[in-house]
């Protein structure tokens, strides 16, 4: 049985991958969904204070690529290029999405690599010359089956994802003998449930597996925009079996054997649905054929929505990533995505709901949790932290929520993926400590000046605000620019040190904030929102 990601020793790296995304335009809001659940993964097991690597970058090759800039009169290769260094890297510099490597697929350190892992199958005669025939879309770079192809109403073949004709190809090709994986990969599946999520998508690719797999053509010889075949130059490399690669390619595959053995392979693959069965079919059958150990897992996201349909560049009704960073700000839009849509399933996106939830949990919970804590200590104690003398059953309660909190999100965010339920847990926390806030009436308390009120008094807001430490902790991987403000503005600097240096899985413990830290009103965590932008 071939090994996995999930048996990495514990030395190697936390390696994360988005897929490669095509770069015949310019990036929307669902490749920037994707990429923002890689780095809130990845950050988070960073907090946790492992070695982790995280993978994205462009995927450059192929006639959908060649055909976009034949259109806007360039080469391919100034297409790419314009691309990926004025709107893809940009954006993923403005979401703060801190990978640890951009790959092209254009780069010599893949493409040499490239060619050599596919002539090592061809010699190992795991590939074979002959002829195909049969409908391809463009879109997709993929041959389609008859069977998943659907008609527009004058009887014409569609791709049911980009809902546009497919075209007949009949050209000679080379063929990856795929077929032959079909029962190892089901026996791999049975033997690791957990290799594809959700459940759903795993039903899909075993069921898609056991109806029979077709050996896969990994050359095209009608058009040139790829890696060449390195003993047969009339042919490029099929651009899924170049794109999956990367995946091996940027982390030394046949280069650096040192680096590839302390992060190869994937412990997750991030994909989106319409391209789980190149990711959960035919590179774990290239991996077995090549001798090499297959990913942990393969996790699905669902599709953003717009108006009933899956968001793409044709839909997307003008809304770019930016649209909505200008108007709710980058850690919200970080927050939103994940918060609103359970990860796996579809989502739909609104203006207005987006703004429902900044307003009330942003805002208003969470932020104005902050502020209003800041401002009690600035005004009963001169801006320095009191230390809790007087914990009763409130308190405890308190701790204890904390404690759940952490548990509970680490489980959801660092294990299971489930960003919505981890970032909810977190939230349902706050909403307790706000709750507190309000039973314990702090402002009733500061009138009385027994000793006993002013102990009660310190006590109440020491708790608030060691409690808020815990909360700058765990949202840290989901909104790293508010943390780190929430962090100084509780004097957590100059005793605990750099926020990136708290560990997720200590955040529970209570008593770390120390008294005497300086807690300061910094500007608004989350200010109100102006009027939509027209």
């Amino acid at each position: 049985m071939a090994a996995t990601g999930s048996e990495k020793q514990a030395a190697t790296a936390f390696y994360v991958s988005t897929p490669i995304y095509y770069v015949n335009d310019a990036p929307h809001l669902g490749h920037a969904y994707t990429t923002v659940a890689g780095d809130v993964l990845t950050r988070w097991h960073r907090q946790r204070g492992e070695k982790v690597w995280y993978l994205t970058g462009t995927d450059e090759h192929g006639q959908k690529i060649m055909r976009t800039a034949e259109a806007n009169d360039v080469t391919p290769q100034a297409w790419c290029d314009k691309l990926v260094e004025e709107a893809w890297k940009p954006l993923w510099e403005h979401l703060n999405i801190a990978n640890d490597d951009f790959i092209r697929t254009t780069e010599k350190r893949h493409t040499d690599r490239v060619q050599e892992f596919v002539q090592d199958l061809y010699d190992k005669d795991e590939i074979y010359k002959g002829g195909y025939e049969g409908p391809y879309c463009v879109g997709c770079e993929e041959y389609k089956l008859p069977g998943d192809l659907i008609e527009d109403e004058d009887g014409v073949k569609l791709c049911p994802i980009h809902k546009k004709p497919v075209e007949i190809l009949k050209e000679e090709n080379y063929f990856f003998k795929l077929s032959e994986y079909g029962p190892k990969l089901l026996e791999f599946y049975a033997a690791n449930p957990g290799f594809i999520q959700p459940e759903s998508a795993r039903n899909e690719v075993v069921n898609f597996v056991k109806q029979g797999l077709q050996d896969l053509s990994i050359s095209r010889s009608t058009f040139d925009w790829g890696v060449p075949v390195p003993w047969d130059d009339k042919h490029v490399i099929y651009v899924w079996v170049d794109a999956l690669l990367n995946y091996a390619t940027a982390v030394g595959y046949g280069a650096n054997q040192e680096k590839f053995d302390g992060t190869f392979p994937a412990n997750v693959h991030l994909v989106g649905k319409d391209i789980l069965r190149f990711h959960a079919v035919i590179w774990p059958a290239m991996l077995m054929a090549q001798g090499l150990p297959l990913p942990g897992r393969v996790a699905a996201n669902g599709w953003l929505m717009v108006g009933g349909e899956k968001m793409s560049k044709s839909n997307l009704t003008g809304i770019k990533p930016q649209d909505l960073t200008s108007h709710f700000g980058v850690d919200a839009y970080r927050w939103y995505f994940l918060r609103a849509i359970a990860f796996g399933s579809d989502g739909s996106f609104s203006w207005e709901d987006f703004t429902a939830r900044y307003t009330s949990e942003l805002a208003n919970d969470y932020g104005n949790l902050a502020s209003r804590l800041a401002a009690m200590v600035g005004k009963y104690y001169g801006g320095t932290l009191p230390g809790a003398t007087a914990a009763g059953e409130a308190e405890q309660a308190v701790r204890e929520g904390l404690a759940k909190a952490v548990a509970t999100a680490d489980l959801k965010i660092g294990e299971e993926l489930d960003f919505q339920g981890g970032i909810l847990a977190i939230f349902d926390f706050v909403k307790q400590v706000n709750g507190y806030i309000t039973e314990q009436e702090p402002w009733k308390v500061a009138k009385d000046e027994s000793p006993e009120g002013k102990a009660r008094l310190a006590t109440i807001l020491y708790t608030a605000s060691d409690a808020l430490r815990g909360v700058a902790v765990l949202l840290n991987s989901v909104m790293p620019e508010t943390s780190q403000k929430l962090w100084e503005s509780l004097g957590a600097e100059e005793s605990l040190g750099a926020l990136s240096d708290q560990r997720v899985q200590d955040a529970g413990t209570w008593g770390l904030l120390q008294p005497g830290a300086t807690v300061t009103k910094g500007a608004v965590l989350f200010p109100r929102l102006e009027e939509k932008p027209a």
